[in-house]
């Protein structure tokens, strides 16, 4: 073979080693480096990394099967070139002394310049260059809402590694953290999510990096020591431990609907975002663990740790809803999204999934109104708590909740484009998590304003009865809508509960024809039959109001607590029913007025009274003059005169050796 000429330096440090010679392996292991190094093309990108490798090449990993090393100090050293006389291509493999024949660094030597690659494994196992997805590795789409994940994960299992990785502290090298996190990892899941806890919990965001990349080093070394980077370096440290740990891994890059993503938004250009494949139990699957780190602030300035368990082995289908490969066949789905379908689909965030939501209508990001009105629905496992904010607002629609989900209509009052989030939290009372979160968003392209549908300020969402109503013990409504319609102005509610309750209403208007708390309950009048309730509304006027209906345990001495609300629409402009009479402490929760129902009473007439009430020894009616009722069938009945007098009173005798009487209700007398 030709010679080789080494430079001499004055500082060299004499190492001995051994050499073993063995031509017979010439052109093959070139071959075989070659191709370990080009496989997976562009799914891992194309730039160089600064140190002669291409992006395109396999993951990092051990140099026993030519695939690309990390980027320790052997990386840089110089080429070793042969000399005039091209001779045998021949493989030297250097071992220290005291090493066995196993632990080797490969150094080719032949045709032209050969760069000295690899490294020593340092005990970690042999990995295989990464193959490409197939068939097997294929999901379907879309999701056919059976699981989060894309193989089965016992998370409860877990707990006790991911305790014990978020302890492992060892931040020198890259391959002593392997090593310290692989100590309680048995199987190769749990060597992946040794990694993903550790990255997710000890590798912050560099939002300063991510404005200045020129300065930004994505070596899983440098990420290592510095603490943080950006999705490159999260994925490239990633790709780097899971080869240590005999796992393959991929980096992968592509298009994400993350920071800065505006609704509708089409993607050009380069690749914005890096993210994992990895394999396990014959299989491809998919997480990024900058997604599953935190996330920054809306100024990009600030990112705070808040782990989202959702982007570990995320099911394709879903993953796909914000992570577009370069390389399609990375989806790991058949069939696979064209970017065009990928820019117009619903972005479903991970709130969406991990709060058991299953699909919302329309599933397009953009929304035009018809005749002023559009209309969203969402469907979820079970009951979830729903709200929305139209332009920051919750004034121009109307939510209603159902068993499975929710629907929405909203009535922008402006032309243009309106964003409109929804958001969404659970329902049980167990929630350690009580926060709304938003899990979608659209914007609503309005044409024509639907003026009669302006709601009043006091509506809050969601109206009407549903499943939540029920679990506060409001059973079997007679109107289960949550727009209630009256001609003359009058409507009647019933309802089972099936709790023992005290129940509260108020009747709300908006405007100038608002009406005072007190009036507001007087146009209420509750019935109680048993466990039965009846509300009778009477409207002052024409217009829309709010009927607020709230609860308590009749056991608790504290407020009440609102429940749900009604919309009450009436379009007859000559109504004009008066409120309910005046009750006091004493009237109690099961009496009935049966006539008058009116608090306003006629003057100068005789107006008839009966009234359902027990448990009472006298009843009198003070006008002018005092008419005692007679008590028939369960009723106290009897006529009073109301000449001469502003107000009329019914009094109750409630034991017959008390010689006070108590006020149960007032009623008004209109004035000459």
């Amino acid at each position: 073979m030709g010679t080789m000429d080494f430079k001499t330096d004055a500082s060299a440090v004499t190492i001995n080693l051994l050499l073993i010679v063995r031509p017979e392996e010439a052109a093959s292991k070139e071959k075989g480096q070659r191709e370990g190094q080009t496989e997976g093309g562009r799914g891992a990108g194309s730039k160089g990394d600064g140190n002669g490798n291409s992006r395109s090449q396999a993951p990092q990993g051990t140099g026993l099967n030519g695939r690309r090393g990390p980027t320790d100090p052997c990386e840089q050293t110089p080429p070793i070139t042969a000399g005039p006389d091209k001779g045998t291509q021949v493989t030297v493999e250097i071992h220290h002394e005291d090493t066995t024949p196993q632990l080797i660094k490969r150094l080719s030597l032949g045709k032209g310049s050969q760069r000295l690659r690899g490294h020593d494994n340092k005990g970690f196992q042999k990995t295989e260059a990464p193959r490409p997805p197939e068939a097997k590795d294929l999901h379907a789409y879309p999701w056919d809402k059976s699981s989060l994940k894309s193989m089965p994960v016992d998370l409860q299992q877990l707990e006790k590694l991911d305790a014990y990785a978020l302890k492992v502290n060892v931040t020198n090298s890259v391959e002593e953290l392997v090593k310290a996190l692989l100590k309680q990892a048995r199987t190769d899941l749990e060597k992946v999510r040794a990694i993903w806890m550790w990255i997710c919990h000890h590798i912050e965001y560099d939002v300063v990096g991510y404005h200045n990349k020129s300065q930004l080093s994505s070596k899983p070394r440098d990420v290592l020591q510095m603490g943080k980077s950006i999705c490159e370096g999260y994925a490239e440290l990633f790709e780097h431990m899971c080869s240590l740990a005999g796992i393959q891994c991929k980096k992968l890059s592509g298009h994400a609907k993350g920071h800065g993503y505006k609704t509708g938004q089409t993607f050009t250009g380069d690749s914005d975002h890096a993210w994992n494949a990895v394999y396990l139990e014959g299989r491809w699957h998919l997480l990024d663990s900058t997604w599953g780190s935190g996330s920054v602030d809306d100024s990009f300035t600030k990112f705070t740790y808040r782990y989202n368990e959702f982007y570990f082995l995320t099911h394709p289908a879903l993953f796909i809803n914000n992570h577009f490969p370069d390389n399609s066949n990375w989806q790991l789905l058949k069939p696979t999204l064209t970017l065009k379908e990928f820019e117009n689909n619903m972005l479903h965030n991970s709130n969406f999934y991990t709060l058991g939501l299953l699909a919302a209508r329309p599933d397009t990001p953009i929304i035009r109104t018809v005749n002023g009105k559009a209309s969203v629905s969402v469907d979820c496992r079970s009951g979830t708590l729903f709200m929305f904010k139209l332009k920051g607002t919750d004034e121009h629609g109307l939510m209603t909740l159902k068993k499975h989900g929710m629907e929405l209509d909203i009535y922008p009052q402006k032309t243009g484009s309106h964003k409109l989030e929804i958001f969404a939290k659970p329902s049980k009372a167990e929630a350690a998590d009580d926060v709304y979160k938003c899990v979608l968003e659209y914007v609503v392209e309005c044409e024509s304003v639907d003026k009669a549908m302006r709601f009043p300020k006091e509506l809050h969402q969601p109206v009407g009865p549903s499943w939540f109503s029920e679990r506060q013990g409001f059973l079997r409504p007679s109107h289960s809508q949550p727009i209630l319609h009256t001609n003359d102005g009058r409507c009647s509610l019933t309802f089972t509960l099936s709790k023992d309750i005290s129940v509260l209403t108020s009747l709300h208007a908006d405007g100038s024809s608002s009406l005072s708390e007190d009036m507001g309950r007087r146009h209420v009048l509750q019935i109680h039959r048993r466990n039965q309730i009846e509300l009778k509304v009477h409207l002052p006027h024409a217009g829309n109001f709010v009927l607020k209906i709230y609860s308590k345990k009749k056991s608790d001495p504290g407020n009440y607590d609102y429940i749900f609300n009604y919309l009450i629409r009436c379009l007859n402009m000559e109504v004009k029913w008066p409120a309910f009479p005046q009750s006091y402490s004493k009237w109690l929760q099961d009496y009935e007025i049966l006539e008058p129902l009116s608090g306003l009473l006629p003057a100068n007439r005789n107006v008839q009274f009966k009234l359902k009430m027990h448990g009472i020894a006298k009843v009198l009616v003070q006008a002018e003059n005092t008419y005692p009722l007679s008590q028939n069938k369960g009723c106290w009945e009897g006529t009073c005169n109301t000449s001469g007098c502003r107000e009329v009173f019914v009094m109750v005798h409630e034991n017959a050796n008390h010689s006070f009487y108590s006020q149960v209700l007032k009623y008004e007398v209109e004035t000459q």
